[in-house]
């Protein structure tokens, strides 16, 4: 039987905010600390192609509520693209993580029950020295953009800071981070996980009914792989 040819190929770096102490306990299997649920997932793509669209050096952030315990679903979802990705690549990459393409992006697109809308925004991703910081920062108002099969309804965004998160990374004696391997749930299987601390996490998407503002709680940062 021929091998079914290869959708996407994605390598990069992600940072998680979320609303759990440190560090969550959704990563190994259990209910999160306050019975639900907040958090962003941002992935920036350092190398990859989607269904042969090179989507090189693009971000994404993935904002999800999520009622009670991560592995049961029922997810609430809003997906942040970069602005500067062109249609297609836009396209590719909302396809990619709502599932359409099968792997383990489509396991966790599983997860979601209400896809609510994707926005194309202004997004400043930096990794540097071990610790990650985004910020989507939108100068006028943007409206959700289609992409096939996104299963969301038109919308828009309001002018403003709409998300940003800094993850200070935790760190043995030696200054080495403080990895997690092979947990329960991950946002990126089969890659290491840094745990950290979110300094300071803040949403405000009122149009989703998404607004809220942590400081000093779970972060994770690292390396991701996706191929499907």
């Amino acid at each position: 039987m021929a091998t079914p040819p290869r959708q996407y190929h994605l390598e990069g770096t992600f940072l998680l905010a979320c609303s759990c102490n440190v560090s969550c306990p959704c990563w190994l299997g259990r209910d999160p600390d306050y019975g639900h649920c907040e958090a962003i997932h941002g992935y920036h793509i350092n190398r990859g192609e989607i269904g042969g669209v090179d989507v090189s050096g693009l971000s994404i952030i993935r904002v999800v509520q999520i009622p009670g315990n991560v592995l049961d679903g029922h997810w609430r979802e809003v997906l942040l693209v970069d602005e500067t990705a062109s249609s297609p690549q836009r396209d590719a990459i909302v396809a990619a993580f709502s599932g359409q393409l099968g792997g383990p992006l489509a396991d966790l697109a599983a997860l979601v029950e209400d896809r609510l809308a994707v926005y194309s925004v202004p997004v400043q991703y930096r990794r540097q020295a071990g610790e990650s910081s985004l910020r989507v920062s939108v100068g006028a108002i943007a409206r959700s953009v289609a992409a096939p099969a996104s299963q969301v309804a038109p919308g828009t965004l309001g002018a403003g800071t709409k998300v940003s998160a800094r993850i200070e990374a935790c760190r043995d004696a030696q200054g080495r981070p403080t990895l997690l391997e092979n947990p329960r749930f991950s946002v990126n299987p089969g890659s290491p996980v840094e745990l950290g601390i979110a300094a300071e996490y803040r949403v405000d998407l009122p149009e989703n009914q998404m607004v809220w503002h942590f400081t000093s709680r779970n972060g994770m940062q690292g390396p991701f792989c996706f191929e499907g």
